[in-house]
């Protein structure tokens, strides 16, 4: 078994529960003691774990680290996938639209082009990348983060400059009294920047990310107008959700399985 695959089986099942024992690891993979140690070191080292004596332990409450857009893309794919397909659902034909940097809005970004004659500005590399040529796409200038965003004061500059129908923005935190937040200070703000551009703030967010909060702010949880996430939610959060922002969207899991 690959290390990106031990990496995946180890944060699924920190996904289920809090901690996680090496010994316990080790024969579920069929692997060494020591690979395990090493694999929990690396998840560590991005951000991803925390090391506990005798195994790995779930980060959930604070998430201070920016991970890069490699590292986020290939965790709860299915989840996103499945949010991608109830958000392109809001889009409707000639729409002007501002999606912001996150692996989320990336899957929302690959099924874009599938909407006839849309105009979509992005702070995202990785978002422009996705639309290709066959829709029209404003790029604003600034800062490169590792999450391939683009921020800062030439960010928000632009983004002062426009209107849009839709703000497609992905959150790295989703907090019930921290609202939702970033681990990027400059980040926070182009994307308050984002918000104020839009008649409508969409925020795609899937179920890992509840109750997670990080060093920024960029709103109060009352912001959005849609919030788009799944069925992976406790019931606790969905009432929750539902009695502060207007609109929400789960999308189901049961046709695409568990998130990794």
């Amino acid at each position: 078994m690959l290390a990106a695959e031990r990496h995946a089986r180890i944060l699924a099942e920190l996904d289920k529960r809090e901690a996680v024992r090496v010994a316990e690891l080790a024969t579920s993979l069929a692997v060494s003691e020591m690979t395990i140690r090493r694999d929990i070191e690396q998840l560590e080292h991005q951000g991803l774990a925390r090391r506990v004596h005798g195994g790995a332990a779930r980060v959930v409450d604070f998430a201070f680290a920016e991970p890069g857009f490699e590292v986020k893309f290939g965790h709860h794919t299915d989840a996103k996938s499945a949010i991608a397909r109830e958000a392109v659902k809001l889009v409707r034909p000639g729409s002007t639209l501002f999606v912001t940097a996150g692996t989320t809005t990336f899957a929302l970004a690959k099924l874009l082009p599938t909407v006839p004659d849309l105009t979509v500005a992005t702070n995202s590399i990785k978002v422009a990348e996705a639309l290709g040529h066959s829709v029209r796409t404003i790029l604003t200038g600034g800062e490169r983060t590792p999450s391939e965003a683009l921020v800062g004061p030439l960010a928000t500059a632009s983004l002062a400059q426009l209107h849009v129908e839709l703000c497609f923005m992905g959150v790295h935190g989703l907090h019930p009294r921290g609202g939702y937040t970033t681990p990027n200070l400059l980040e926070a703000e182009t994307n308050r920047a984002a918000a104020e551009s839009a008649a409508r703030l969409v925020v795609l967010a899937d179920s890992s990310k509840y109750g997670l909060l990080s060093l920024a702010q960029i709103a109060p949880i009352e912001r959005a107008d849609t919030l788009i996430s799944d069925t992976g939610l406790s019931s606790s959060a969905r009432r929750e959700l539902d009695d502060r922002i207007p609109h929400v969207i789960l999308a189901d899991l049961s046709t695409t399985g568990s998130p990794e």
